[in-house]
């Protein structure tokens, strides 16, 4: 189960300020949070950059939310 629902609540973050990001409809933001459809790895990339995590985390692989070190010009 993804977490990007919890994230986007616990921020007081609306589904259309995190469709803007993604650049995606409302609705397909609220499909990628309920699961109805799949994510690309493209905007789960801008996801986990937005908050500060890891797409392991995002995609509930790990419960560590401390994202990787970073690799410098990557």
């Amino acid at each position: 189960m993804l977490k990007i629902r919890d994230l986007r609540e616990d921020r007081d973050l609306t589904q259309k300020q995190l469709s803007k990001l993604l650049d995606c409809t409302q609705q397909t933001y609220s499909r990628y949070e309920t699961g109805e459809i799949t994510i690309d790895i493209y905007n789960l990339i801008k996801l986990a950059n937005f908050y500060h995590t890891s797409v392991d985390y995002l995609l509930g692989l790990t419960n560590d939310a401390k994202p990787y070190p970073r690799i410098k010009n990557a």
